[in-house]
């Protein structure tokens, strides 16, 4: 059999730490639990999220994040704060945050293409 180069083609598996994603979710699965007792889906963020919640919270994790490196305790309004969490805390805000810029510029394509009559098929020039 013959292949394709890899030149050129996004690498997900070595640009990724399985890792990190992985206490990634730990942490999003330990965030779960709501108020009212249910649990919220992985993807409930996906249905929209301010953007300036997103740099409101972010910034709280950042501070936390800061405070542990430097050797202080830090606690939210769930108790003692963890390096890990306060990292995932940051990862979660600033993917949220990505997340929906990515979805209005995408979006936005969408509508442009549609009303011009373009079936984009091909990459993007930005390569999303």
């Amino acid at each position: 059999a013959t292949r394709d180069t890899t030149q050129g083609k996004l690498d997900y598996i070595k640009a990724l730490s399985p890792i990190v994603l992985r206490r990634y979710v730990q942490y999003l699965d330990k965030h779960r639990l709501q108020s009212n007792g249910n649990y919220r889906d992985f993807d409930n963020w996906k249905q929209g999220i301010p953007l300036n919640t997103y740099i409101s919270s972010g910034g709280r994790h950042f501070i936390d994040t800061w405070l542990l490196t430097e050797g202080y305790a830090t606690e939210d309004n769930h108790g003692p704060v963890e390096i890990e969490d306060a990292i995932c805390a940051q990862l979660f805000n600033l993917m949220g945050r990505l997340h929906e810029i990515l979805k209005e510029e995408l979006n936005y394509d969408a509508a442009i293409d549609h009303e011009i009559g373009v079936d984009r098929t091909a990459p993007t020039p930005k390569g999303y």
